[in-house]
């Protein structure tokens, strides 16, 4: 497995999977707190991101008292 294929060191669950971890991180997200700075519609928009991926970082975010831009 080339490094490239590997997913990048995040905070994010592997439950997310690892195309929207990849996803995130290659656009600089790797913490929760920097996902309080986008909406989830703009993440939407990233190759790898569906909506599990959404759901499933909504539910993290609310649980550490966070929530992405605009909600």
């Amino acid at each position: 497995m080339s490094t490239q294929d590997a997913a990048e060191p995040t905070e994010f669950p592997h439950v997310i999977g690892n195309p929207a971890r990849r996803a995130l991180a290659q656009h600089g997200y790797t913490r929760y707190e920097q996902l309080t700075s986008v909406t989830a519609a703009e993440l939407l928009k990233l190759h790898g991101v569906g909506p599990k991926a959404i759901r499933i970082l909504t539910e993290e975010l609310a649980a550490r008292g966070l929530a992405f831009a605009g909600t």
